[in-house]
């Protein structure tokens, strides 16, 4: 990477986790979809990032988001979940012929219908784990479910419409 890609993804990593403390925190759709776009963090690094590397920059970012919601955890340890499936899911779901090591995954560059699915999969497994934590209780399954469904949609659809409106 280069220096200027490096900085511009610091840069939007910061801009994540502010957006996702200060604003998206509040945002909320009935008591059951809530907005977690801070693991675009994790989604939007370059596929060339080793797997040392994204588990330790998805636990620095979970414990980011755990000291703000005061939540002990439960951010870090589904995110570094999500990051340690990462390269299993990009290799299933992505197909790019000839770019194999060096993917951007963004809107532009993926499609929509690619770049939906890749989030959408990623925001499910992060999600799952997350709430599911949260419970633990299998007598609250059908109101975790229902999390589960109504925050991965519209985690997913705000991390894409925010790819929309980027330049990128």
């Amino acid at each position: 990477m280069t220096l200027r890609e490096i900085l511009s993804t610091a840069f939007l990593f910061l801009l994540y986790l502010v957006l996702q403390i200060l604003l998206v925190r509040n945002l909320v759709l009935f008591d059951y979809a809530f907005c977690f776009i801070y693991i675009a963090c994790i989604l939007l690094l370059p596929n060339e990032t080793s797997l040392t590397w994204l588990l330790l920059i998805a636990f620095v970012t979970g414990i980011i988001v755990d000291t703000f919601y005061n939540t002990l955890g439960m951010h870090a340890a589904s995110t570094v979940l999500m990051a340690y499936f990462r390269p299993l899911v990009v290799r299933t779901q992505i197909d790019v012929p000839g770019m194999e090591s060096r993917i951007e995954f963004t809107l532009k560059e993926l499609g929509v219908g690619v770049f939906f699915r890749y989030v959408f999969i990623m925001a499910l497994l992060h999600h799952s784990a997350l709430f599911f934590i949260e419970a633990s209780s299998v007598s609250l399954l059908i109101p975790t479910l229902i999390r589960v469904a109504a925050s991965t949609l519209f985690t997913t659809v705000s991390i894409v419409l925010i790819q929309f409106f980027t330049r990128n």
